[in-house]
């Protein structure tokens, strides 16, 4: 399994931006893909999340109403568009899979422990 970012730039306050998150070496329906972000000396947290068989999509309360995640399973990629960017939205952003069985199981809408495959990180940052 196999997570690449892409996507992240400086825009301003009020701006948008598409990430982009490209997967390769798993079947999409099996698994949930969810976005998180982290800043330096906090935890990372979750921000959006898309379960790859019947797209069924959640946000983190931050996010709710300016982030829309999307999935392309024809291109095995997941989108998150981010709207209004606020300068609190700077962090590295990364997206990561988990089995939706396990995401079911736990109970919680981002437990960081069962993601895998993080990608390596787009940064985004919203100046003010």
């Amino acid at each position: 399994v196999q997570l690449v970012e892409s996507g992240g730039d400086l825009v301003q306050t009020g701006g948008s931006l598409r990430l982009s998150c490209a997967a390769s070496g798993f079947t999409f329906d099996d698994y949930a893909i969810g976005w998180f972000r982290q800043v330096p000396g906090k935890e990372r947290e979750g921000v959006a999340c898309i379960s790859g068989r019947d797209n069924y999509a959640y946000y983190a309360a931050s996010v709710e109403g300016r982030f829309t995640i999307s999935s392309d399973n024809a291109k095995n990629t997941v989108y998150l568009q981010m709207n209004s960017l606020k300068p609190e939205d700077t962090a590295v952003y990364y997206c990561a899979a988990v089995l939706r069985a396990l995401l079911l199981r736990s109970g919680q809408d981002f437990p960081v422990k069962y993601f895998r495959s993080w990608g390596q990180g787009t940064q985004v940052t919203v100046s003010s």
